[in-house]
């Protein structure tokens, strides 16, 4: 199993001054599920080189089995300090793509023409494409073959807008996951805020927040076997 793991390079929080990056536990958990069933994995970021942790995200209340693990794995750290440049990837070289949340992909992987080309070539092979959190924002202007959003019509879920405004950053983000998604034609459902909530639609998989992390690992794993 060789996986694409898709970070952002973004970290600065809108205007506010306060930093951002990806969701630590996001990537931890995800990345300790597959790599302990023997998982190659890539890490890239549009940028290249060190991908940013939301400072939140590394805190004592974030804290599970999977971040701790992650704060004393010296080849983790190092993986992460040196990405990968996103231009660089291709998809004929890996069985699936996982894209961890945390609010950096709001700015740049939202945007990114190499992300968008690369998960529309995942798609268009029937590889297995997972996002959690926030980030199925990097949906945003993926299309299928039919010129639709690839969204349209499936099932999905990410980051509701009443966990946003939990977190007071409803004002701070370029745009709602939620209401990218529905506006996009997604069939978006969700459990209860903070509650782990997965879906998937195809090949398409997609969770609600940083609890959802496991359930998104998991059904990428079944997928892949």
């Amino acid at each position: 199993m060789k996986i694409l793991f898709v970070l952002t390079s973004h970290d600065k929080l809108g205007d506010t001054g306060k930093k951002t990056g990806f969701w630590v536990e996001e990537f931890a958990n995800p990345y300790y599920t597959l790599l302990d069933k023997g998982a190659d994995i890539t890490l890239a970021t549009p940028k290249g080189g060190a991908a940013p942790i939301d400072p939140s995200s590394n805190t004592p209340d974030a804290s599970t089995a999977d971040t701790e693990r992650f704060e004393k794995d010296d080849v983790a750290q190092e993986k992460i300090k040196n990405t990968k440049v996103l231009a660089d990837m291709n998809a004929d070289d890996f069985d699936a793509v996982f894209y961890p949340g945390g609010h950096g992909p709001l700015w740049d992987l939202a945007n990114d023409a190499n992300s968008i080309a690369l998960i529309e070539k995942f798609n268009e092979q029937k590889k297995p494409i997972a996002f959690v959190c926030h980030a199925p924002a990097a949906l945003k202007s993926v299309k299928g073959k039919d010129g639709e959003f690839l969204v349209k019509g499936k099932k999905v879920t990410g980051f509701t807008n009443t966990e946003e405004d939990a977190v007071q950053l409803t004002d701070v983000v370029p745009f709602l996951v939620e209401n990218a998604l529905k506006e996009n034609g997604g069939i978006y459902s969700k459990g209860e805020d903070w509650a782990a909530y997965a879906l998937q639609d195809g090949n398409l998989i997609t969770g609600q927040n940083p609890a959802s992390s496991e359930l998104v690992a998991e059904k990428l794993l079944a997928s892949l076997n």
